[in-house]
C-alpha cells in the first residue's frame, strides 16, 4: 500500500503551517484526495510530498509559486524532457539575471554606505583633533 500523509504530517515535516499547505493546494501545487464527512480530511500522496518538496526548493531559489508550478507540471507531463529542460533553463536564466541585478544594486548601496562611513570618520577625526565633542 502506498504511503499517505495528513496535512499535519507534511506541515510538521517541512516546518509549514497548515494554512500554507492549503494555500499551495489552492494554487494547484498539491492535489490531495478528500475523505471523511463532507470531504474535510485531506490525504496527501507520495506524489504530493514530492511536489511540496520541489515547491519549497523552487521558493528557496527565489522562483515564484507560478514558476514553480509550471516547472513541476512539466515534469509531471509525459512530454519529451528536452523542451522541459530548456524551459527550466530559461526560467533559471531569467531568475539568475534578476538576482544578479539585485546584487549589483545591493553592492552599490553598500559602497555608498562605506563612503559615508569614511566621510563621517574623517570628520570625527578632525573634530577630535580640534578638541570637539
Amino acid at each position: 500500500m502506498a504511503t499517505t500523509y495528513s496535512i499535519s504530517d507534511l506541515a510538521k515535516e517541512f516546518d509549514l503551517t497548515t494554512r500554507a499547505m492549503r494555500f499551495y493546494e489552492d494554487m494547484g501545487l498539491l492535489q490531495p484526495t478528500r475523505t471523511g464527512p463532507g470531504g474535510r480530511i485531506r490525504v496527501y500522496s507520495g506524489r504530493d510530498r514530492t511536489r511540496l518538496k520541489l515547491t519549497l526548493r523552487a521558493k528557496r531559489l527565489g522562483l515564484s509559486l507560478t514558476e514553480a508550478k509550471d516547472i513541476i507540471e512539466m515534469y509531471d507531463s509525459p512530454r519529451d524532457t528536452g523542451p522541459q529542460m530548456r524551459r527550466f533553463l530559461d526560467v533559471l536564466a531569467a531568475h539568475r539575471q534578476q538576482v544578479e541585478d539585485q546584487m549589483a544594486d545591493l553592492q552599490a548601496n553598500l559602497d555608498e554606505i562605506k563612503a559615508h562611513q569614511r566621510e563621517v570618520r574623517a570628520l570625527l577625526a578632525k573634530l577630535d583633533k580640534k578638541g570637539g565633542k
